[in-house]
């Protein structure tokens, strides 16, 4: 006997496959065995006993006596005479015995045979294996989606990422750590319900926001100690898992190929049902038991009629029957299939209720492929998709890479990233990180926070427990802020700098931050956003003092004007691009500082002599070639610093020598050829800078500069110095190297206060002893080739060699 179990290939191979097999898929399988014991009942009772019985029919003697003597002698032979009548006077015995019909065995096993073949219905014949091939070919359809090549790898694929996220021990702790919403998310809530239950009406509408208020049980509250119970394996599995999902669903929602199988296969089964119906209740009635049986085989056997017995015929009769019971219930259930196939949405999948029972808002639907598998999944057990669900919410993903950020960024080793920066405040950068490490809140003395390149950025509230912050910088940073982190920042921090790629990536948050004193941003703007950009209305930064922009616009924004009565520094390093519209700069009335670096000014602007208050201002790297309008700087009385370098200037006009509040003056970089000695009558001038020039000649009145501590003339074609220099005893930084100077004149001994000395890259052959009297200066502040130092006496080397 054939076992059942031979026909286990026909089903599917992986257990893992029944959670995509709905109830009605569990129920036909069953019906598919019950019908394959029938087949194979039958075929084994086919094989193992005598199909059919046969006998010669017993002919009636003809009276005809004029018919051919070999057929009468052949009716004679097989139809013996009656035996004689009993009679009172001649009793006789009688006894019974069998029809002799002289056939053998042989005979009687090939006239089985042939009546089997040629006189048996073909349906009494074949009942059994028909049963028996009907139900593979249903087994097959039921399971030929989980074997097709095209949507068997998707299934498995589907079914592996289905178990990880079963069993992952963040599945579980997500439900409650992600629920865990803040208090202003709770509040939020909260009212919406209220506002919900007013609008509802009737009993109906009451007892829907009760049970959505009840729908958020108590475990689901953040637990810091379940939290931190997640090791770091399992933070990495977690996160490993969530970009496979991500993946995946990219992968199948492209098609439907899985819903278009099923649908099919169904169809199949179905119309396969509807034939077995149709042509098994016409043929039941074909299983008879007795059959006769006309076949023309008289020349070997000697007979022609035979009476046949079909000895499985009332067992494959009642088969058939139970057969027919089966199939009709087995076609019930597809039709039922195919009724919600095409009854429901197959395509799209909603994860509301998830998203109420949970509280997990973000959690996307889903479409075509994916969400057939999930509809199939809820037949099974709806707890595979809420369960699954946490893997598609970017608020889980987010508090995963959270925790395995706390895990890896203790506060002992943020601690060892901390550095001052240059506004000297006690500064920790935290570089291209998943997100915001929570235990930066722990480190209660930082002052300065700088984030960058970091997505997704969360300000919680916990953020005021740093007492001590007030930098905050974000570069190319996505940042969201909680409001009551937002309120400590309006009142504690002091200074902003933000990064970015787009105008548009500019938080809103910081047009809030009333004692802010210190805004800089930075970032590259395209060619049309550069002539339209705007910002949004400052007039909130009531403290704003330096505000600073590094990028490519073509105006001055107009919110700028909004912060005008209280700005005091304002910085352009416009990368080159031409910076036209300067007017608003008339009502910067209270501007003391002024940099316009990069912007491709030919000319300097006329709207800076209408700053009264300006005391910097800065012109570097631009496209100044004459400077006539200088003349114009000595209505601005508080002028203290110039600087413009690294331009294009020729020549200094005459007109310098009104600047007499000029205390730091810078040429460097420039075409500068000849110095005019009127430039030396600003005789407050303590810082002047004349590097990178073509200077050849230094007038003498420089001596009148008795208040100069720093001069440069580094690379110029100078062939000489002044004497007079030597009387601007204040100096301590002087740089002459990369010139064309052969002495050194002994006088700069007098410059006592020296302490540093820039002599390279000229043509001296020897240095004076007498820069042993620069008691100041030191071998770290002289600039030298060491040959050239050698030449110095030794104990004025060794002078300078001591600390």
């Amino acid at each position: 006997m054939i076992p059942v179990t031979e026909f286990r290939q026909f089903s599917e191979q992986q257990p893992a496959f029944r959670v995509l097999k709905p109830w009605w898929d569990v129920f036909t399988d069953y019906l598919s065995v019950a019908m394959l014991m029938i087949g194979v009942f039958g075929c084994t009772l086919q094989v193992m006993q005598d199909k059919i019985i046969c006998l010669p029919k017993r002919i009636q003697p003809s009276q005809n006596h004029s018919s051919v003597s070999n057929v009468s002698q052949a009716v004679a032979s097989t139809t013996p005479l009656p035996p004689p009548k009993p009679s009172p006077s001649n009793p006789v015995t009688v006894e019974m015995k069998g029809l002799k019909t002289d056939l053998d065995l042989q005979q009687y096993s090939f006239i089985n045979q042939m009546c089997y073949e040629r006189a048996l219905h073909w349906y009494a014949k074949y009942f059994p294996y028909l049963v028996l091939i009907h139900t593979l070919v249903f087994m097959l359809c039921s399971n030929f989606w989980f074997k097709f090549p095209g949507s068997s790898s998707k299934i498995e694929h589907f079914i592996s990422i289905l178990g990880k996220c079963f069993d992952s021990p963040w599945t579980t702790r997500a439900l409650s750590e992600v629920s865990g919403e803040d208090s202003e998310e709770k509040d939020n809530r909260k009212n919406n319900m209220s506002r919900s239950n007013t609008t509802q009406s009737g009993p109906e509408g009451s007892l829907v926001n009760s049970q959505s208020l009840k729908s958020i049980p108590e475990k689901f509250v953040v637990d810091k100690s379940t939290a931190g119970a997640l090791d770091k394996k399992e933070g990495e599995q977690a996160k490993a898992l969530f970009e496979k999902v991500k993946k995946f669903r990219l992968h199948v929602e492209e098609g439907d190929i899985l819903y278009a199988m099923y649908v099919r296969q169904t169809v199949l089964k179905v119309i396969k049902f509807l034939i077995i119906i149709a042509y098994n209740s016409a043929l039941v009635s074909k299983v008879q038991f007795t059959v006769d049986c006309n076949v023309d085989i008289q020349d070997m056997t000697g007979y022609k009629n035979f009476s046949c017995n079909h000895t499985m015929a009332h067992l494959f009769s009642k088969l058939s029957f139970c057969y027919l019971c089966f199939v009709s219930i087995y076609g019930l259930t597809c039709l039922y299939t195919l009724y919600w196939l095409f009854y429901r949405s197959l395509k799209e999948y909603s994860f509301e209720y998830v998203r109420q029972e949970t509280g997990i808002d973000d959690i996307p639907d889903v479409k075509n492929d994916f969400a057939f598998m999930l509809h199939m999944i809820d037949q099974y057990d709806p707890l595979y998709s809420k369960r699954f669900a946490v893997f598609l919410s970017e608020v889980s993903e987010n508090k995963l890479k959270q925790l395995n950020l706390n895990n890896e960024w203790t506060p002992d080793k943020l601690r060892q990233k901390l550095q001052t920066n240059a506004h000297n405040r006690l500064e920790l950068p935290l570089i291209m990180l998943s997100g915001l490490p929570d235990t930066v809140f722990e480190i209660t003395e930082l002052q300065s926070l700088k984030l960058e390149i970091i997505k997704n950025v969360m300000i919680p509230a916990t953020i005021a427990q740093l007492d001590n912050l007030q930098e905050l910088s974000l570069h190319q940073c996505s940042v969201k802020i909680h409001s009551a982190a937002l309120s400590f920042l309006k009142e504690n921090l002091k200074v902003l700098s933000v990064k970015f790629d787009d105008m548009r990536e500019l938080p809103p948050w910081m047009y809030g931050l009333r004692n802010l004193e210190e805004l800089y941003l930075v970032g590259s703007l395209s060619h049309d956003i550069s002539r339209n950009v705007t910002l949004e209305s400052l007039r909130d930064l009531k403290s704003l003092k330096i505000l600073s922009i590094k990028s490519n616009v073509s105006k001055i924004p107009q919110a700028v004007v909004d912060v005008s009565s209280h700005l005091q520094k304002m910085c352009i390093h416009n990368d080159g691009t031409k910076l036209v519209m300067l007017n608003n700069l008339k009502k910067m009335t209270n501007l003391t500082e002024l940099e316009l670096v990069h912007c491709d000014l030919e000319r300097i602007p006329h709207a800076v002599f209408s700053l009264l208050s300006l005391q910097e201002l800065d012109l570097k790297e631009n496209n100044l070639k004459s400077i006539e309008e200088i003349v114009s700087f000595q209505h601005l009385r508080k002028l203290t610093v110039l600087k413009l370098w690294h331009n294009s200037i020729t020549y200094i006009p005459e007109h310098i020598k009104k600047l007499t509040s000029l205390e730091r003056l810078s040429f460097s970089h420039n075409k500068i050829e000849v110095l005019p000695s009127h430039l030396f009558l600003c005789n407050k001038i303590r810082y002047l800078d004349l590097s990178y020039n073509d200077i050849r000649f230094i007038p003498p009145e420089i001596g009148v500069l008795q208040s100069l501590q720093y001069f440069s003339i580094t690379c110029n074609k100078v062939e000489s110095l002044p004497d007079e220099l030597y009387f601007c005893k204040k100096l301590k930084t002087l740089k002459i190297g990369k010139n064309s100077l052969s002495v050194l004149s002994p006088k700069i001994g007098n410059l006592l206060f020296l302490s540093y000395l820039d002599v390279k890259g000229n043509h001296f052959e020897i240095l004076p002893p007498e820069l042993g009297d620069c008691r100041a200066l030191k071998r770290a502040g002289l600039v030298v080739e060491d040959a050239l130092f050698e030449t110095l006496p030794s104990d004025v080397r060794e002078q300078m060699k001591t600390e």
